[in-house]
């Protein structure tokens, strides 16, 4: 189920198969996790807005409320979202997750500071790149 149906083997794809004709709203959930993906591919902004809200609008029979609270977070964050639809803000998840781990190194020694604004500096500062000698 928490698959992409792209990446499971022939058995699984059977699996999947079955398990999704014995629910019909197991299918529908599965069905709008892999449409979902979807969001990520647009370059602009309002077509990414609009397949978002043409994708909150197939969930308002379905009763499915972890997908509802979803749509919420997503609309929450929704500025940071839509910052990804520029192609020139796309990033690597890998890079994300090593800017994270950085963070919470430095959040850990800077243990019992309470300005924020020199927890970011330190942050800011920790990506300055040291010369190289001659």
């Amino acid at each position: 189920m928490l698959s992409h149906k792209s990446n499971l083997d022939i058995e699984g794809r059977r699996a999947l198969r079955m398990l999704l004709k014995a629910n019909k709203r197991l299918h529908k959930a599965y069905l709008l996790k892999e449409s979902f993906g979807q969001l990520w591919d647009y370059n602009n902004p309002t077509w990414a807005r609009k397949f978002f809200e043409s994708w909150k609008d197939q969930l308002r029979w379905q009763r499915l409320k972890p997908f509802e609270k979803f749509a919420a977070i997503i609309e929450r964050h929704w500025d940071g979202i839509i910052s990804y639809c520029h192609p020139d803000h796309k990033v690597s998840l890998g890079f994300m997750e090593g800017l994270n781990n950085k963070i919470r190194v430095i959040q850990r020694r800077a243990y019992g500071i309470k300005d924020q604004e020199y927890l970011m500096l330190k942050v800011i500062t920790s990506f300055i790149k040291e010369p190289k000698e001659k």
